[in-house]
């Protein structure tokens, strides 16, 4: 088999590998003792270092290589972890993450990732610590260069004393593997080979396990019981390939008794914590296991989405014809057939629920990449911000996933740098130093809701309100009478900004406008909450699904149209001598509010076939706060449809959104009810 057939699995894995990394490095800021994250993350850059060296992806490769290096120093304890630390990691992973990306749209993951390596290489020779630290850090590695003695157990000491008594000499053995060896395992495989020949192996640091798994750094230690001498042990071992030093020191065992019996008053003092701390690992590791198995059990596999996507198109079709069906039954009143008719509905309907559950995402998928850009543009901006993700398991139909990630971007981007205010700002007004932004998701009927608020200081209503006066948007009088809702939802208009200088952060004065349009192009809206120095709350209302909607049907004249249940509040008939004019502009009175109507046969431009009478239909639609009613010549009902896209001919067509089949035969188009309110 090809290597190139393994690439869309290569792909997959790496990214959840990143992710992977990503999470558990963002937990260990916050709980950086926690040795078990280290090791996932540590797991996980050495998968990723044994995938992209077997793919060939060299950069990948070296990069983590050069990453699990650092890892596994910091999980030995050679390396504090901190928040510099953590800058250098990330940055290596945004490498990978690149790189990834590259070799997915079909390049060949190449890229300069030199400044990464160096930094890691950096930290690996000392020279990147926390300040504190730096003096301690060198007289460590200096005491580590100086004496290398291990610690042996009662067996080891009787071993080594008999063996010195039989005129051998013990030394330890310190191998240093080159930092850009990529197969570890192999030349400590060929070291024990060598040193096998010339003597008797007594102990190695990290043991035989760790080593066969490359759980180590790029040194190990051997102990060994030899006739040879310390130049001919170096000399032999420095024939391996890919060794870059080998220091031999010999043993005292007097020297090393001492030391053993001090240790040995120490672990007698320790004992009953040991015991505990067993216990609790014990505990810990049988959790594990069975979390383990419990994930075993669940049996999943990878699907291409283009096949899904076929399933979906065939599907749709099924449900055309389950309509045509439908209707033949009632025009025959066949009982048999219409029978036959209701128990394929059924079927469908169940099968309709399976297949758009097929093509369902958490929203975890979007959400993940959040911590982490949080976390750099927090730092980047000198604020103390946490970000808090509720309902990370909420999921949406994979195309709105798609399609969600950049307005949440933005949100939150803009939530950072306007929401949040600087920590001596925040004491100042009582607050907590660090500011909290919440994303949170949820369910409601047939929607999803995505909420992202912040504690920051809130939206200034008068400048709002006296920014949109000098755009043009409103005008003085207008800016007295809208509600606040209504001056907060002001900046969600085209090229409306209240930053006082532009920055990179929040859309560089852009504005909220694309936000907007991308959500109401998903069938969706977008609302504003705000109090001044309490906070702001950005309220997303989506659809399950884009591919089949509840709709009304409608006829204007001989023509039937298609009206998303989602935007309609209710249907209700008129008399004509109910409309009035305001502004040259029908309307109506409805439920004390003054409601626009807009006739769908002049807005469409309908030839007049039938006569009216004196009574009109109406289907009373809403987009926010906004109502309109549309004038109707008769209602069908209710059907569930099938959206499909006009083709790239009809792409600028006014208020319409895709057209659907009927079940007979006939072609619905489907309004867009948020291009009328406009």
């Amino acid at each position: 088999m090809e290597m190139s057939q393994y690439l869309e699995v290569f792909i997959e894995e790496s990214r959840e590998h990143i992710q992977s990394c990503n999470e558990n490095l963002l937990k260990l800021e916050n709980d950086p003792d926690n040795l078990e994250l280290i090791n996932e993350v540590f797991r996980s850059a050495h998968t990723l270092k044994g995938m992209s060296a077997t793919m060939g992806f060299e950069d990948m490769a070296n990069l983590t290589h050069q990453m699990e290096n650092v890892l596994d120093g910091v999980r030995n304890g050679k390396y504090k972890f901190s928040s510099e630390l953590l800058d250098i990691i990330f940055m290596a992973i945004d490498h990978l993450e690149s790189m990834v990306n590259s070799i997915a749209a079909g390049g060949e993951g190449k890229e300069d990732v030199s400044d990464a390596i160096n930094k890691l290489k950096m930290i690996e020779s000392g020279k990147i610590v926390n300040q504190s630290d730096t003096t301690q850090t060198a007289e460590i590695d200096q005491a580590n260069i100086s004496k290398t003695n291990l610690n042996y157990d009662q067996f080891e000491i009787t071993v080594l004393e008999q063996a010195n008594e039989q005129g051998y000499k013990v030394y330890e053995v310190s191998i240093f593997i080159r930092p850009d060896c990529l197969l570890k395992a192999a030349r400590v495989y060929m070291v024990f080979d060598v040193l096998e020949k010339i003597g008797d192996i007594i102990k190695s640091v990290p043991n035989v396990e760790q080593l066969e798994e490359e759980q180590f750094d790029n040194e190990f230690v051997v102990t060994i019981v030899t006739h040879d001498s310390i130049e001919d042990i170096e000399k032999k071992v420095m024939k391996v390939s890919e060794i870059e030093k080998v220091t031999v020191v010999p043993l005292k065992i007097s020297d090393l008794k001492k030391v053993n019996n001090e240790d040995s008053s120490d672990e007698q003092k320790n004992v009953s914590q040991n015991v505990e701390g067993q216990k609790k690992k014990e505990a810990s590791s049988a959790k594990k296991t069975t979390d383990k198995k419990i994930t075993l059990s669940n049996k999943t596999i990878r699907v291409n989405i283009e096949r899904l996507d076929a399933l979906m198109n065939l599907f749709e079709e099924l449900v055309i014809d389950r309509g045509r069906l439908d209707q033949i039954a009632k025009e025959l009143n066949h009982q048999q057939l219409s029978e036959t008719v209701e128990k394929m509905s059924r079927v469908t309907n169940d099968l309709q629920s399976v297949v758009l559950t097929m093509r369902m995402v958490p929203v975890e998928a979007v959400f993940n990449r959040f911590p982490k850009m949080v976390r750099s543009l927090s730092r980047e901006l000198g604020k103390k911000i946490h970000l808090q993700i509720i309902g990370q398991e909420t999921e949406l139909d994979r195309t709105v996933i798609d399609e969600i990630g950049d307005p949440l971007v933005h949100l939150l981007r803009n939530s950072v740098d306007h929401g949040i205010e600087m920590p001596e700002e925040r004491l100042r007004k009582g607050k907590p130093e660090e500011g909290t932004i919440q994303l949170k998701a949820y369910h409601s009927g047939n929607h999803v809701f995505i909420e992202i608020t912040d504690d920051g200081a809130g939206i200034n209503r008068e400048k709002v309100a006296r920014k949109a006066v000098e755009k043009g948007i409103i005008t003085e009088e207008q800016m007295n009478q809208l509600t606040d809702k209504e001056i907060f939802n002001l900046i969600l208009t085209s090229g409306f900004s209240t930053a006082d200088k532009i920055s990179d952060i929040s859309g560089r004065g852009v504005g909220l406008d694309v936000v907007k349009n991308t959500i109401e192009s998903l069938g969706g809206t977008i609302s504003v909450h705000s109090e001044e120095n309490v906070g702001t709350t950005f309220l997303i209302q989506l659809p399950l699904t884009l591919s089949i909607i509840s709709v009304m049907l409608v006829e204007v004249q001989r023509e039937k149209y298609a009206i998303p249940l989602t935007s309609i509040i209710e249907t209700a008939i008129f008399k004509k001598s109910e409309i009035y004019y305001a502004h040259e502009q029908p309307v109506i009175d409805f439920r004390g509010k003054v409601v626009p109507i807009l006739s769908l046969q002049e807005i469409f431009q309908v030839p007049k076939v039938i006569e009216g009478n004196d009574y009109i239909s109406t289907v009373i639609i809403r987009k926010g706060d906004k109502l309109a009613g549309l004038v109707v010549d008769s209602f069908i009902g209710q059907e569930e449809i099938v959206l499909k896209s006009l083709g790239n001919y009809l792409t600028n067509v006014f208020a319409i959104s895709g057209a659907t089949i009927l079940g007979d035969g006939q072609v619905a188009l489907i309004i867009d009810c948020n291009a009328l309110i406009k």
